[in-house]
């Protein structure tokens, strides 16, 4: 027995109940044939010639389906007799290496022989111009010489900074494309200063690279496709707000104003940046943006498999487990923290043996907390919140809510005997 079983050997777990957030579902039946509709724009159509060298820039995060929309990208070009290949465009993702960001698009599928064009990863970069306050502007070395650039990412708020560009197709164009290189370069004054980057970066790219369209990629609440918005490149700076507003809207959410305690199982650079979105749990890296939703103590138990061991954005829990602790690879997490400045989101919070004492030091740390009428919140990952749990003191506030469903009693967490979630803790309904 340890001194930290006996510190929190006494401190209660209250009971749990499984609820489900009912949120719009409307999305897009078939995604590939609403893509190629846009393509077909006579616009877009005649920005692809026979032979042209075309790279398609795809980036680190987990877009549901980005492969199927990658893959009808490609199609659609070598169609239009092109040349077609794809460059990551994922920043100091990947380790910042060539072959950590080529990883990291096969972990999403997108491989040579499943696309049936080359992947080019590079981190070489090369100055394509400057902007009116002198900072050069740089993006990947292959994309730049190539006859033409098409963009494709998700449209969504950032969890780092606000403005009229977010994350979408301007910042991959300034941040993605500029590897590691130009994203450290773009880093070098405050997040205030970022926000303004992207808008007159991805002007200067749209200016100066051979970029020709875009495509932009919007999920619903339940991260299935609700919208895939082609842009001409003279359309991208007036259109991406607009869709930025409405991806916002779409946005899921945590039914509750707060809690005492929130659990996110499972963070990761496929889920957000940051590993978890903050507009859900509250917890910004930057001073820019303030969340509704407000937590005591916030615990983040694993890493996806899709981060490749990159645990940025560990630092803004307050207890994390030695689960996910043992997966961190500093190679992998450090680059970003490097890159962007942001430290904290690379410290390694207080680090507990199981699940069982995770919950338990996070409740202690709830000092503001009613012990007897605990709040907790649990949730999967900040896409995926249609299915939480919630303890039973916030039952009374869930039934009054139309549009939560109960789906279970309360209930004990259940543990094995290593003090692991098991059973329906572990299955998730």
């Amino acid at each position: 027995m340890s001194i930290i079983d006996d510190i929190l050997r006494e401190v209660p777990l209250p009971k749990m109940l499984c609820i489900e957030q009912v949120f719009d579902r409307e999305k897009l039946d078939d995604p590939a044939a609403v893509l190629r509709q846009g393509l077909s724009r006579p616009k877009i159509r005649d920005t692809v010639r026979p032979g042209m060298r075309i790279a398609v820039a795809c980036g680190s995060r987990g877009i549901t389906q980005i492969d199927l929309i990658a893959k009808t990208v490609v199609d659609y070009l070598l169609s239009c007799g092109a040349k077609p290949f794809i460059v990551p465009a994922m920043g100091s993702h990947g380790g910042a290496t060539p072959e950590g960001q080529a990883e990291m698009l096969a972990g999403y599928g997108i491989t040579e022989q499943a696309m049936g064009v080359p992947i080019v990863s590079s981190m070489e970069v090369v100055r394509i111009g400057q902007l009116d306050d002198g900072q050069d502007v740089f993006i990947d070395r292959n994309a730049f010489e190539a006859d033409g650039i098409v963009v494709i990412n998700r449209v969504k708020l950032h969890p780092g900074f606000a403005g009229r560009y977010q994350s979408g197709l301007m910042k991959m164009m300034t941040i993605g494309l500029g590897k590691q290189y130009g994203a450290d370069k773009y880093h070098s004054k405050n997040v205030d200063y970022l926000q303004s980057m992207i808008a007159s970066v991805g002007a200067a790219v749209l200016k100066f690279a051979p970029v020709i369209f875009g495509v932009a990629v919007v999920e619903n609440a339940y991260k299935d496709l609700r919208e895939i918005v082609v842009l001409h490149n003279d359309e991208i700076v007036d259109t991406e707000p607009e869709i930025l507003l409405r991806s916002a809207s779409y946005m899921p959410r945590i039914k509750f104003d707060s809690c005492d305690v929130l659990i996110v199982d499972e963070i990761g650079k496929n889920i957000c940046g940051p590993g978890a979105d903050a507009h859900i749990t509250g917890r910004f890296p930057t001073h820019i943006n303030h969340g509704k939703f407000h937590c005591q103590a916030m615990l983040y138990m694993d890493l996806t498999e899709e981060t490749h061991h990159n645990a940025n954005g560990v630092g803004q829990a307050d207890v994390i487990t030695k689960r996910l602790f043992d997966k961190i690879d500093l190679d992998k997490t450090y680059p970003n923290a490097l890159t962007g400045k942001i430290y904290n989101s690379a410290k390694i919070p207080l680090t507990m043996p199981c699940d069982k004492q995770a919950i338990q030091a996070g409740i202690k740390y709830a000092v503001d907390a009613d012990p007897d009428h605990m709040r907790i919140v649990r949730i999967k990952n900040t896409v995926r919140l249609s299915k939480i749990w919630i303890s039973e003191a916030m039952l009374d506030e869930a039934r009054a809510d139309p549009t939560i469903r109960i789906l279970t009693e309360p209930m004990e967490m259940i543990f094995d005997e290593n003090g692991e979630f098991c059973g329906q803790f572990k299955d998730w309904m």
